[in-house]
């Protein structure tokens, strides 16, 4: 009888280190990347000013001519303006540039 516990109760621990390892490669390989991305997003968002040529993500290409609290003023052609949020503001267009040349070398 004895020898059933300790086999049934070495079973329960094996069981409860594999999810603790479960746990830690989900933190370390999907949720701390994603963080890690979201802070630089809002950092480069904080960081927009005037004269900045961006990307949003709709694929809208312009230069910011008026930077407000929420908004982005953006001239996508000459004298064409369209006002979008802040947060929709993907990338600067030159690391959209650098990231497309690297992506079509690869």
């Amino acid at each position: 009888m004895q020898t059933i516990l300790l086999q049934a109760g070495n079973e329960g621990m094996i069981n409860l280190v594999f999810m603790v390892a479960i746990m830690l490669v989900a933190y370390f390989f999907l949720i701390r990347p994603q963080a890690k991305r979201a802070r630089e997003q809002r950092s480069f968002v904080d960081s927009l000013e005037k004269g900045m040529t961006v990307v949003t993500a709709g694929g809208i290409h312009g230069k910011i001519s008026r930077v407000d609290d929420t908004t982005v003023t953006l001239e996508v052609y000459n004298k064409t303006y369209l006002t979008v949020e802040k947060q929709t503001i993907n990338m600067e267009m030159t690391t959209a540039s650098l990231k497309q040349t690297a992506e079509s070398a690869s």
